[in-house]
C-alpha cells in the first residue's frame, strides 16, 4: 500500500512566496523593458549639426544646441499608474526644455517627419518583452 500525504500548508506558503516575488519583480522587469525603449529613442532621435531655432505660431524660440532633444529624453517610474504587481514607466522628452519634439516626430507643413518614438517602439518591442521576461524569471528563481 502506498500512502500519499501532502503538506498543504507548506505548499500554500510556497505559492504565496512565489506570488509575492512576482509582485515584487514587476518594477525591475518593467524597468528592463523601459531601458530598451529609452536607449532606442536616444539612438533614433535626429541630432542637428548646428544650433537651431523653434518657430511657434507667434514666436521664435532658441537657439537649441545640437542634441538638445536627445538629451531631454527621460524615463520615469509612474507611481500613479503602478501598484502591487503592476509597474509603469514613461519614456518621453521634457517638453519644457524642448517643446518641438512633436514637430520632429510627426513633421509640420514645412518640415518632414523624422520619427524616433514610433520606430523605437516597433523595433524594440520584442527585445523589451524578452528583457522583462528574463528579469521576471530571474527574480522568481531567487524566490525559489
Amino acid at each position: 500500500m502506498i500512502k500519499f500525504e501532502d503538506d498543504t500548508a507548506r505548499l500554500i506558503a510556497e505559492v504565496n512566496k512565489l506570488a509575492k516575488a512576482a509582485e515584487n519583480a514587476a518594477r525591475p522587469a518593467a524597468q528592463e523593458a523601459a531601458q530598451i525603449y529609452y536607449d532606442l529613442m536616444r539612438r533614433y532621435v535626429p541630432v542637428s549639426k548646428a544650433p537651431h531655432m523653434f518657430h511657434g505660431e507667434n514666436a521664435v524660440y532658441g537657439p537649441y544646441a545640437p542634441g538638445s532633444l536627445r538629451d531631454a529624453i527621460y524615463q520615469a517610474f509612474s507611481k500613479d499608474n503602478s501598484r502591487d504587481g503592476v509597474a509603469e514607466y514613461h519614456i518621453a522628452w521634457n517638453h519644457q526644455k524642448v517643446p518641438y519634439g512633436f514637430m520632429v516626430e510627426y513633421g509640420t507643413s514645412r518640415a518632414a517627419a523624422q520619427p524616433f518614438m514610433r520606430p523605437a517602439y516597433t523595433s524594440g518591442e520584442r527585445a523589451a518583452m524578452a528583457a522583462a521576461e528574463k528579469r521576471l524569471l530571474a527574480e522568481l528563481r531567487k524566490a525559489l
